[in-house]
């Protein structure tokens, strides 16, 4: 059933991204039907059900026309209101006050920062219609500003009776027990205390404290858990270990005159972390001490926490938990044994560069069978392997192809089918587009489920029998279809966007382009935005907006206002934006250009690709190239200036951090490695601060809490060191992202105008 949607965006002025190109399926009970709405103007809408196994639909401007119930209103039935920021912005909608109380209440909307915007009062036993947007909240308070309710705004219009007595309970946690956590058969009860840990019989209620030969100052640390059969549970133990802080200055507070400060618990690379044991009780053993299992196998593990986590196997026979080694290069998944408390490794991964943990270590417990659906990159790309849990041997290569899976999305053990995201999957489509497929355990099987050229999101129906599949590109709207789970057959298409009202406004959607990089073989991708007011006759400084972190690609790829560059682009400016060398998802030998060596960010590739696009678009002036970037963009975009001033001119570098030293350690030891070297160094913009040749602005919030403020200043000092001349520009009060802020994004667009369009 095909539909229009009708989208009205020009520059700034749009619909919210989610309303582009969305269908929010609610379904039936029995998982046959489901109903949508469908937006068709800034203010119309009406409301589409589909019958799942036909494609068949019906319209309706309400939902009752459907034989479907409209939102319940909203009556408050607790006592207490939390109060939360607004996390989203979803499809338009409104919200209905309705005041039972004797006084009048003031309205506020919760922004994103989490600040109450007031909206005005609504009068005793008064009655208001406020406009709104799915996903934002809500508050309503008495006279003097105590809160009654908050309520998040959903799909559809909704009613909010005032009672008085809150619509969310607070949440507040449950008392610990004195008991402890028991154990799964109900007999035993274990609890940990500062530096012990006591045993309790339920049924006799006699306590024993249990002892454990820990090392020199290692206590006890919670997070006890019991093995499902209670013969056994196991809890960590680890020494204290100092945390490094960073110091914030507020110089302008908004409640006084003088500056305060907060310390921040902030761990750099190279800084001692927590190593922390794990102990094996046995209550009914006899023993009241604890076996403190041989961490030979897990010596050294990347953790900022003192405890070790992991799970049982069903029968109790088993623990599991992950290794991460300090310096990213091996992780393994081992397993103690519940009698003899012996270690043995059931996968592991070694690399000569970087292990990506938090991307490509997916795991999913096949308990039923004794197996394990694990992700590797041992082949050079992110695929899936089963493993004999029993002799940690592989059974089988799950998937393969010089393309990476690059999210599990639903796994049937019964069928014994996983359901997976993967890109780069068909030569001649950007290798970036995201695909669904499936495939059996064995390897066999294997199908894209998905066709259209562009990326695609995927939600699937409670049953798991059919997907909803919306697809688009940058320069190709939304659409949106309902396909079979087992073989990707087309039951119908639901919506396919229009651009007819946002083309008819002059908006040009950006230019895809591809070129080869440094190897002169390997094509890289990016895209190029062009002023709306593009005269082909006249040439235009060329601005690119960099961000080049190993943790992911960063060149959109689905439809969507991406206002930031195109209103950067109509200053007067062609932007572009480029994935080089060193991003992820390109499969291991592109990514691990990254390792020990960030300020490369895949320069090499966008010099190239910027000089292939410019060779056929000679409106693309190569005299006048800028970057700007923010926090590991603002790393590059300095970096550019000190290693490539020969083709970069100006730069504006926000938030940046400048020295790898500096940051955050689990960002920075991912990519460069630990102990900390000579690398590091290599790729400190500070230390290179004397090579700097061209026009730098540099901008920091002062309160940034995500990169350390003192990584910007470190520059300023070494430039200054130097003698070298450059613009810096502190935002006061701002955090993380300081050149975002309405003051920073106005000097940064001064300061690229002033030197790029002289």
């Amino acid at each position: 059933m095909a539909q229009l949607w009708r989208i009205a965006l020009f520059l700034g002025a749009f619909f919210p991204v989610s309303t582009i190109g969305q269908v929010k399926a609610t379904w039936t009970p029995d998982g046959k039907a489901f109903w949508y709405r469908s937006d068709t103007a800034p203010e119309a809408q009406r409301f589409v059900l589909i019958d799942a196994t036909t494609g068949e639909g019906k319209t309706s401007p309400d939902l009752a026309s459907l034989g479907l119930p409209a939102d319940p209103a909203l009556k408050s039935s607790a006592t207490g209101v939390v109060l939360r920021p607004t996390a989203r912005t979803g499809v338009t909608s409104s919200l209905r006050l309705v005041n039972e109380l004797a006084h009048e209440v003031k309205l506020f909307w919760i922004s994103q920062e989490g600040k109450r915007l007031p909206y005005g009062t609504l009068a005793a036993k008064g009655e208001r219609e406020q406009h709104s947007y799915e996903g934002h909240v809500w508050l309503i308070t008495d006279q003097g500003g105590d809160p009654l309710a908050v309520v998040e705004v959903g799909t559809m219009p909704r009613t909010l009776v005032i009672d008085g007595k809150g619509t969310t309970p607070v949440k507040t946690e449950p008392p610990k027990s004195a008991l402890g956590q028991p154990s799964p058969d109900g007999k035993w009860s274990a609890r940990v205390e500062p530096g012990a840990i006591t045993l309790r019989d339920l049924a006799s209620g006699e306590d024993s404290a249990l002892t454990a030969s820990l090392a020199e100052k290692e206590i006890f640390r919670g997070g006890i858990a019991w093995a499902p059969d209670s013969s056994a549970f196991v809890v960590s133990a680890s020494a204290p270990v100092s945390q490094r802080t960073i110091t914030l200055v507020t110089s302008t507070p908004e409640d006084g005159l003088q500056p305060t400060r907060k310390e921040i618990d902030y761990t750099k690379p190279g800084d001692a972390l927590p190593r922390p044991s794990l102990v094996l009780f046995r209550p009914g053993s006899g023993t009241q001490d604890g076996q403190v299992i041989d961490r030979t196998l897990f010596s050294e593990p990347f953790t900022q926490s003192h405890q070790l986590r992991g799970e049982w196997s069903p029968d109790g026979k088993e623990f599991y938990f992950h290794y991460n080694e300090r310096g990213h290069q091996l992780f393994r998944v081992l397993a103690v044994n519940a009698r003899s408390g012996s270690v043995r490794v059931v996968v592991e991964e070694i690399a000569k560069t970087f292990i990506d943990y938090s991307q490509k270590t997916s795991r999913h417990w096949l308990h039923e069978g004794g197996e394990l659906l694990w992700m590797s990159e041992r082949d050079g790309w992110a695929h899936l392997y089963l493993y004999d849990l029993a002799t940690g041997e592989v059974k089988n290569q799950v998937t393969q192809g010089t393309w990476p899976v690059r999210e599990v999305l639903h796994v049937d053990e019964a069928a014994r089918v996983v359901w997976f995201m993967a890109s780069g999957l068909r030569a001649g489509e950007d290798p970036y587009h995201l695909h669904l497929c499936r495939v059996n355990f064995d390897g066999s099987g294997f199908r894209q489920l998905t066709g259209g050229d562009g990326t695609h999101r995927i939600e699937f129906s409670p049953t798991q029998e059919w997907f909803l599949d919306t697809w688009s590109r940058v320069d190709h709207p939304p659409v949106c279809e309902l396909r079979r789970s087992g073989d990707g057959a087309l039951v119908c298409e639901l919506e396919r966007a229009d651009l007819s009202a946002l083309a008819a406004l002059g908006w040009v959607a950006p230019e895809r382009f591809a070129a080869k990089g440094r190897d002169g073989k390997t094509d890289i991708h990016g895209i190029i935005f062009k002023p709306a007011s593009f005269d082909p006759a006249k040439k235009y400084p060329v601005l690119e907006s960099v961000y080049a972190g190993p943790h992911s690609a960063f060149v959109p790829k689905d439809f969507g206002p991406h206002g930031g560059m195109h209103k950067m682009a109509d200053e007067g400016f062609i932007v572009v934006k480029i994935d080089g060398m060193g991003t992820n998802h390109r499969g291991k030998v592109f990514h691990d250009v990254a390792w020990k060596n960030l300020k490369d960010a895949g320069f090499p590739d966008r010099i190239a690709w910027i000089n292939a696009a410019a060779a056929t678009r000679p409106w693309m002036d190569l005299s006048r190239v800028g970057i700007y970037g923010g926090s590991a963009g603002g790393q590059s975009a300095m970096r550019a200036l000190l290693d490539h001033h020969d083709f970069y001119h100006v730069a504006v570098a926000d938030c940046g951090c400048h020295d790898n030293r500096m940051d955050k350690i689990w960002w920075n030891e991912q990519w460069m490695g630990w102990p900390v070297d000579e690398s590091y160094a290599a790729s400190s913009n500070a230390a290179d601060a004397a090579k700097l040749e061209g026009k730098l602005l540099l901008i920091v919030g002062e309160l940034d809490t995500n990169v350390d403020p003192a990584s910007t200043t470190q520059v300023v000092a070494a430039l200054q060191k130097a003698g070298k001349d450059f613009d810096y520009m502190p935002i006061i009060g701002a955090g993380h992202g300081a050149a975002e802020t309405p003051y920073g994004s106005r000097v940064r667009l001064e300061f690229l105008k002033r030197h790029l369009q002289p």
